[in-house]
């Protein structure tokens, strides 16, 4: 099973492709989709739109896993990611008929056993879990990882994260 797990974003998208082998995850591909801040915001959500849909038909990923938002304190930022988070959801139904949606804490307790890890925990559980020679980079890359990984593990259970 191929998993393209997401880490949405509106200035960093991360990525990450693994691939379930007998209930192991094995990191295919990984990285990020950058938009320069310069850009307006309908012309950086077009840029995530066509890079995803690039990424999507060279990958050709089974499933699709996206992290729902966590708020901060930054209203403004946080719209602009939601955003974002919606163009990825649209693009990504489109392309993959089967796409799933994990909160932070569920993916910090499928990768470390709980759920208030924090970063450096999770880079370090992921390169464990991935057999990596280095931590992945950037963090959004990781956290992408880390979300195909936790959709790997739900297993049966995926459907209960299934987007309707």
């Amino acid at each position: 099973m191929r998993i393209l797990g997401i880490d949405p974003g509106i200035g960093t998208m991360g990525y990450g492709l693994i691939e379930m082998t007998r209930g192991k995850p094995v990191a295919i591909d990984y990285g990020v989709v950058q938009t320069p801040k310069e850009n307006t915001l309908p012309e950086r959500l077009l840029m995530l739109e066509q890079s995803l849909i690039k990424l999507i038909d060279s990958l050709k990923p089974e499933q699709i896993a996206v992290e729902e938002l966590f708020f901060t304190k930054n209203i403004t930022t946080g719209i602009a990611v939601a955003e974002a988070r919606g163009v990825i959801l649209l693009t990504a139904i489109k392309k993959c008929a089967d796409v799933f949606e994990y909160t932070p804490n569920q993916i910090k307790q499928a990768i470390t056993g709980s759920g208030k890890a924090d970063k450096r925990q999770m880079q370090t559980m992921v390169q464990i879990l991935l057999k990596l020679k280095e931590k992945p980079r950037p963090d959004d890359a990781a956290d992408a990882l880390a979300v195909a990984i936790c959709h790997g593990q739900t297993g049966r259970l995926s459907t209960e994260f299934r987007v309707k």
